[in-house]
């Protein structure tokens, strides 16, 4: 069945450019298999562009988005604005598909967004991506869970400094809603950590302090929901020359891959099990890559995301036109879903007639 699928990538946010990378991705793949793709892309000034021509990455190489017409979102679709910003154009929309890294359009609002307005997202529900934008929360969640995750401290003044020395050093340095490696770094002594806190607090207003994992092996799994069960993939090594993946190692070829990762069967098989079982505990929906680490033996589970880089089309698929069938499975699912959630009963209980017509002028008493 042909869809009109909403791709919503960019957003305000420092991983925007790398949410065009993903979004532009999803939309091609989605057209190639034979969907009707209507990219809608945010700017980090908030706006929304829309337009086919959005799927050509090429239109975001000097600001060209900006020739497009603007859109809002609303009552089951689009409406496409003329250059007044009136609507000119409605478009329905079937199912929307979440690429916006960090920010809140990874952090919940698209998932708000679209539920306000009837529309089915087959990403990341709320809760989970609200949650595990911030890492404090994330580190809540898992070790409600029973999940292990690396001793740290949570740094939101310079109190907590004494604290987070206790853990001992080197210590991994991150501010706490910030993905792609942005502003993490690694300390050693008091006058590193003070530097690296400062820095992180410029993006940031909470810092993650973790104790430093030596001889670690970062291992990532990414997991879907369809037809009833967890799918998860095989697992990657994600590999540098560095303590720490940087911004470069992900994305401008500094690091490496190892797919999948040279460990123990008897460590993938506990990944995915991981993996598998946070996914199901919450309830989970769309895309969602885990983040490991393996050191000493134990395994920890570092961060989760809710809208992976070029949404780990790499380790569930052989390329893009083998990834369509995964993003058509999500898809499904969530109309499924919608279509389930939007037969319960909504209550209305008639106490707005029995109120007195002045009971809620100001100043009445």
């Amino acid at each position: 069945m042909q869809r009109n699928v909403a791709v919503v990538f960019g957003g305000v946010s420092n991983e925007n450019e790398i949410s065009v990378i993903t979004g532009t991705m999803a939309a091609n793949v989605l057209k190639n298999g034979g969907d009707t793709v209507i990219p809608l892309y945010i700017s980090q000034k908030g706006e929304i562009f829309t337009g086919a021509g959005l799927a050509d990455i090429s239109n975001f190489k000097q600001g060209n988005y900006s020739v497009f017409p603007r859109a809002i979102i609303g009552a089951g679709g689009i409406y496409v604005l003329n250059k007044r910003g009136r609507p000119k154009k409605f478009v329905k929309v079937d199912v929307a598909l979440n690429c916006c890294h960090g920010g809140l359009g990874e952090g919940g609002g698209i998932c708000g967004l679209f539920a306000l307005n009837g529309i089915p997202l087959a990403s990341a529900g709320m809760f989970e991506s609200a949650a595990f934008m911030d890492k404090y929360f994330t580190k809540l969640v898992l070790t409600a869970l029973g999940v292990t995750v690396a001793p740290y401290v949570y740094i939101r003044n310079s109190a907590d400094f004494a604290r987070a020395e206790e853990l001992g050093y080197p210590l991994i340095v991150k501010p706490a809603t910030l993905g792609s490696s942005i502003g993490v770094e690694r300390a050693d002594d008091r006058e590193r950590l003070e530097e690296a806190v400062q820095t992180a607090f410029v993006y940031d207003d909470g810092v993650i302090a973790e104790k430093y994992l030596s001889d670690r092996r970062e291992i990532n799994c990414a997991a879907y929901f369809a037809e009833g069960r967890v799918v998860t993939s095989e697992c990657e090594e994600a590999v540098t020359d560095g303590d720490i993946l940087s911004y470069d190692d992900k994305y401008a070829g500094g690091g490496k891959s190892v797919l999948p990762a040279d460990i123990p069967k008897v460590k993938s098989d506990a990944v995915k099990a991981i993996t598998s079982s946070v996914y199901k505990k919450l309830n989970m929906r769309g895309i969602v890559r885990f983040d490991f680490i393996i050191s000493g033996g134990e395994i920890y589970l570092s961060e989760i995301n809710t809208v992976p880089g070029s949404l780990s089309y790499y380790l569930l698929s052989g390329g893009f036109k083998d990834f369509y069938p995964v993003l058509r499975a999500v898809i499904v699912q969530a109309e499924e879903d919608f279509k389930k959630a939007h037969g319960k009963k909504i209550l209305t209980t008639g106490i707005l007639n029995n109120l007195p017509s002045n009971s809620c002028k100001r100043g009445s008493k």
